[in-house]
C-alpha cells in the first residue's frame, strides 16, 4: 500500500535542502522497494523546523523536522513511513502547540494541500466561497464583505467593503481587479507563503472580487524576486480556467474574468497602490495624486478594486460562513485573523496566524522562544521599514490597529522584527532614513529631498558634541514633521515613525557613536 510523504516546495524550504530531500526520500524508497506518493506542499510556517516531512498515518500526519537529505536512511530505518520514533520526530503535525494554538482561516490550507491541485483544494473547502457568491447579487457580496469587518491586509487597513463599494457603484464600460502581491517589507513573506501553498484561494478570492463589482479583467502584480510563486500561480490560472472557475463563462453563470500574472519592476515603491498602477501601464513607477481614487480611476483609467494577496485570500471563506463568522475573530474595529510573521533575532521564526487581540509578548515568547541569542528584547519593528520601533517596555500591547495607532506603531502587513539588547538603535534610525532615501520615486520634494537631508542629520547627530546634537535633533524632528504632513504617498510620510521612535524610547544611543 502506497504511503504518502509531504515534503514543502515553498522557498524557504527549498532554501534550506527540501529539494534535495525529496530527492533522497524517492531515491530510498526506490532502493528499499516501497511505495511512496511524494507530495509537494507548501510550508506550515515552523521555519526554524524546515525541511519538516510529513507522513500521512493512520493517526494523522506524523512530522519529521529539520530533515536533511543525509537524514533520509536513517529515518527509513526508524520505520518513519509508519510514524516510527526518532530523534527527529515532532508528533502528530496537528497537536503541535505552535499549530493548535493559531486561528487560520486564511491559511486553514497552506501545508495541507497539494497547491498545484485543483481537486485538494476542492475537497478541503476551495471555491465554496464562489459557489455562495453566485448566488447572491454584487450588492448582497459587498454588504457581506463591508459587515465581515475585513480591512486592508496591507498597510493603510482601509475597509474593504467601502472601497468595493466605491468600485461597484462607478460608471464604466471596463473595471478591473488588481492583487498587490509586490511583497516587499522587511520581515514579511506571507504572501509568498500563500501563493505557494494554496494560490487557488488567492484566485477565489479575486474572482469573488469581479462579481461583486463587475470587473472582468484582473492582474496580479507579482514581486520579481518570487520565482516559485509565479509557477504555482500560472498552474492554477491555467487549471481554474480549464475548470471553467476563470475565462468567459464562470462555472456556467454568463460572467467572465480573466486572469494574468504581471512581474514587478522591483521597486519598493510599487508596493504603493497607484505606483503599482503606472507600473502596470508601462511606466516608471510613480506615485499619483490623489483623488481620482483608484476605485474610481485606476487602471488605464477605469475603476479598479487593489487589494493585497492575504486581502483578497481572506474574502472565500466570508462569503462560505458569512460575515458574522468572520467577524466574530478579533477585538474592537479589528475584526478576523491577521497572519503575523515573526522574524529577526527570534528563536522560532515562522508564520502565526491569530485574532486580533494577541500582545506582542505573547507573540515574541509564546510564539517566537524569545530571541535567538538568549539576550533581552529591546526594540521590535513591526509593520515593515516604515513601521515604529517599539520598546520592551510596550510589548503588552494587543495587536490591533486601534491599540497600535495609540502608540504611534502600525501594524502593516504583518512582519514582526525582533531585536536583542545589542543592537544600535541610531545606526537603525539611520537605516529607514537610508531606505527611504534609495526606494523613493523622487515625485515629491518632502521624501526625495527630506530623507537624503534626513540621513546627513543623523550622522552629524551621532558625531557631534552634546550641543550640536541637541541643534541637530530639533532640526531633525522638525524635518520629520515635514516628511509626515507634505509626503504624497506613505513612503516619504511613514519613513519619520521609525526615525521619531528610535529617538524617543532609545535617546541614550544618539549620544556617540557605539564601538
Amino acid at each position: 500500500m502506497s504511503v504518502t510523504v509531504y515534503v514543502p516546495r515553498d522557498a524557504s524550504a527549498l532554501s534550506l535542502g527540501a529539494e534535495e530531500v525529496a530527492i533522497a526520500i524517492a531515491a530510498e524508497a526506490e532502493l528499499r522497494h516501497v511505495d511512496v506518493r511524494i507530495v509537494r506542499n507548501g510550508s506550515r510556517g515552523l521555519y526554524w523546523l524546515e525541511p519538516m516531512v510529513e507522513v500521512q498515518t493512520d493517526k494523522g500526519r506524523i512530522a519529521y523536522g529539520p530533515v536533511q537529505a543525509d537524514d533520509v536512511s536513517a529515518l527509513f530505518d526508524a520505520g518513519f513511513l509508519q510514524g516510527g520514533e526518532d530523534v527527529l520526530a515532532l508528533g502528530l503535525t496537528e497537536e503541535m502547540p505552535w499549530l493548535k494554538n493559531q486561528q487560520r482561516l486564511t491559511f486553514a490550507r497552506v501545508g495541507v494541500i497539494d497547491p498545484r491541485s485543483l481537486d485538494d483544494y476542492r475537497a478541503h473547502g476551495g471555491y465554496r466561497g464562489l459557489a455562495s457568491a453566485l448566488q447572491m447579487g454584487p450588492v448582497a457580496m459587498v454588504q457581506t464583505v463591508t459587515d465581515s469587518g475585513l480591512r486592508g491586509r496591507g498597510g493603510a487597513a482601509f475597509p474593504t467593503g467601502i472601497k468595493w463599494k466605491t468600485c461597484l457603484d462607478a460608471e464604466a464600460d471596463r473595471k478591473y481587479i488588481v492583487c498587490n502581491a509586490d511583497e516587499g517589507d522587511s520581515g514579511t513573506f506571507a504572501d509568498r507563503m500563500l501563493m505557494e501553498g494554496d494560490p487557488f484561494a488567492l484566485l477565489e478570492g479575486m474572482t469573488i472580487a469581479a462579481l461583486a463589482v463587475g470587473a472582468t479583467q484582473g492582474y496580479i502584480y507579482l514581486r520579481i524576486e518570487y520565482p516559485h510563486a509565479q509557477r504555482a500561480l500560472e498552474a492554477a490560472i491555467e487549471a481554474a480556467r480549464a475548470s471553467g472557475y476563470l475565462g468567459d463563462d464562470i462555472c456556467g453563470s454568463g460572467k467572465a474574468f480573466h486572469l494574468e500574472v504581471r512581474m514587478a519592476a522591483g521597486a519598493y515603491i510599487c508596493g504603493e497602490e497607484t505606483s503599482l498602477l503606472e507600473s502596470l501601464e508601462g511606466r516608471r513607477g510613480q506615485v499619483r495624486f490623489k483623488p481620482p481614487l483608484p476605485a474610481v480611476q485606476g487602471l488605464f483609467g477605469k475603476p479598479t478594486v487593489i487589494n493585497n494577496v492575504i486581502t483578497l485570500a481572506s474574502v472565500p471563506i466570508i462569503l462560505e460562513r458569512g460575515a458574522t463568522f468572520y467577524r466574530d475573530y478579533g477585538s474592537g474595529r479589528s475584526r478576523g485573523t491577521l497572519p503575523l510573521q515573526l522574524a529577526g533575532n527570534v528563536k522560532r521564526p515562522g508564520l502565526v496566524e491569530c485574532a486580533f487581540g494577541l500582545t506582542l509578548r505573547e507573540l515574541i515568547e509564546d510564539y517566537g522562544g524569545g530571541t535567538a541569542s538568549g539576550r533581552r528584547i529591546r526594540a521590535v519593528q513591526v509593520g515593515g521599514p516604515l513601521g515604529a520601533y517599539i520598546p520592551e517596555s510596550r510589548l503588552d500591547t494587543p495587536i490591533d490597529y486601534e491599540a497600535f495607532a495609540a502608540i504611534s506603531g502600525m501594524v502593516g502587513h504583518g512582519g514582526v522584527v525582533v531585536f536583542d539588547d545589542t543592537v544600535d538603535m541610531a545606526r537603525q534610525a539611520r537605516f529607514a532614513m537610508e531606505f527611504c532615501a534609495i526606494e523613493s520615486c523622487g515625485k515629491c520634494t518632502p521624501c526625495r529631498i527630506g530623507s537624503t537631508r534626513g540621513v546627513e542629520v543623523i550622522d552629524r547627530i551621532i558625531a557631534g558634541d552634546a550641543a550640536e546634537r541637541e541643534r541637530n535633533e530639533v532640526l531633525l524632528r522638525d524635518l520629520c514633521q515635514t516628511m509626515l504632513a507634505g509626503s504624497l504617498c506613505a513612503l516619504g510620510g511613514m519613513a519619520p515613525f521609525p526615525v521619531l521612535s528610535a529617538i524617543d524610547h532609545f535617546h541614550e544611543d544618539f549620544e556617540g557613536a557605539k564601538t
